[in-house]
């Protein structure tokens, strides 16, 4: 198994441990402003429109959604968003000698993509470039790589690298070299590249996903990944998170995993049954949510959003975000996602973003046409909550809830085991848990 940590907003590695079977990378948070944030929220509906149509409705209002069809093909690539509303990554190393760059890790799309030294874009400047000719494993590929956004399109093309992950060597890894990237959005971000772990069907011009190439050369133990978000507002603000390969960590979670079978294989989307707010369901046909750790808020069908964000007692501001009274917080309903007839609930301090004083909704409306949608964006407001399970071999996504990092446990190295979670470093035994982490 292959365990390394995230962090909130950009990651900086300051060790790595490697044995048999496990590694962690250690991290370090830099939070991001105050600023910044409501900069981030106040854009985030262009850019989920973005990654889950094409291109920016607020641009062009021909646009066409990106299709799945129920066998899992696809009708075109599914274009990635620029994430300026994504708040976790870490780093990875290209190349031979390695190359860093920070990345975010995002389960809505399926490609790995860093900027080049080819690139004469204000954003690549800003950034860490990949040098070709500064390494050894250097593999010449050449395939055009386009993406297309509202403002424009982010161009390039596939080579191939050595590339290391939380510890783990993959030789020969197919990325795209941006050469171009549109507008100042990129150039504002807090990371370099992307790092797709989302089904191959939707990787754009068929690159094979770095997780597909653990799996199919047996780097992993076991065909699925997890991701733990820290809700650094609740506990240990030094630490973003954990992203583990090939198994889960029973140190982030309470009690047995709850599995929902993937509908459509391409993002990892699961059947939302039921919502239930204020202890009151509401009646709607079973749709489609994808489980997205690049998308920071709750994305709902316009008509349901305003509902909840009305019952909230929400007023629109100037930038369209749905703005709560503060003190009213501690009075509000929990609300309810219902998956595989379990369950999850969030509470209004969860849902709702306190950001300089100023309290915003966690829901945001955006209507998906058919036939991708109707769909559901379930991004970090519900996984900081919930541990997040992708089981690769299996069509599905486990949820579990979350537990606080236990101060003293979180160590330099890890090894886990089906059953069993050690920390090695010192002579302490830090959890044991002898439950099996499938449902009874």
């Amino acid at each position: 198994m292959k365990i390394f940590a995230l962090s909130a907003i950009v990651a900086t590695v300051l060790a790595t441990v490697s044995e048999a079977a496990v590694s962690r990378i250690a991290i370090k948070k830099v939070d991001e402003s105050p600023t910044e944030k409501l900069q981030r929220y106040a854009h985030t509906g262009e850019y989920l429109t973005q990654k889950y149509f094409g291109a920016s409705r607020y641009q062009d209002k021909s646009v066409t959604p990106f299709q799945v069809k129920p066998d899992g093909s696809v009708e075109h690539g599914v274009p990635i968003s620029n994430y300026m509303n994504a708040q976790y990554y870490g780093d990875i190393e290209l190349g031979t000698p390695p190359q860093t760059f920070s990345v975010v890790f995002d389960t809505g799309s399926s490609n790995l993509w860093v900027p080049s030294t080819h690139c004469n874009s204000i954003a690549c400047f800003m950034h860490r470039r990949y040098d070709s000719t500064q390494s050894e494993t250097y593999r010449e590929n050449g395939t055009e790589f386009a993406i297309q956004y509202g403002t424009g399109s982010l161009e390039g093309f596939i080579s191939g690298d050595d590339l290391h992950v939380g510890g783990i060597k993959i030789e020969n890894q197919g990325f795209a070299e941006s050469v171009k990237e549109p507008g100042f959005t990129f150039a504002l971000a807090k990371f370099d590249g992307i790092f797709g772990l989302g089904y191959d069907t939707i990787s754009v011009q068929h690159t094979v996903p770095p997780f597909y190439h653990m799996v199919n050369k047996d780097l992993v133990d076991e065909q699925l990944f997890s991701f733990w978000l820290n809700d650094i507002n609740k506990g240990d603000s030094d630490n973003g998170g954990e992203l583990v390969f090939g198994g889960v960590d029973p140190d982030h979670f309470h009690g047995n995993i709850t599995w929902s079978d993937v509908r459509r294989k391409g993002y990892w989307e699961i059947t939302l049954e039921d919502i239930k707010f204020a202890g009151e369901s509401i009646e709607l046909d079973p749709v489609g949510a994808a489980i997205d750790t690049g998308s920071s808020l709750l994305i709902a069908p316009t008509t349901i959003a305003d509902l909840i964000n009305h019952e909230l007692g929400a007023e629109k501001n100037w930038a369209g975000q749905y703005i709560v009274d503060c003190a009213k917080i501690p009075d509000l309903p929990e609300f309810c996602f219902v998956f595989s007839g379990k369950d999850f609930c969030l509470a209004a301090e969860d849902y709702i973003l306190n950001v300089q004083n100023q309290c915003i909704s966690g829901f945001m409306g955006m209507d998906i046409p058919e036939p991708a949608g109707p769909l559901w964006i379930v991004g970090d407001v519900f996984l900081r909550k919930f541990y997040s399970v992708y089981d690769l071999g299996n069509n599905r996504v486990g949820l579990a809830k979350s537990k606080a990092i236990t101060i003293g446990c979180f160590g330099t190295a890890s090894i886990t085991t089906k059953s069993k979670h050690y920390h090695k470093g010192s002579d302490k035994k830090c959890h044991e848990d002898d439950k099996d982490y499938s449902d009874d």
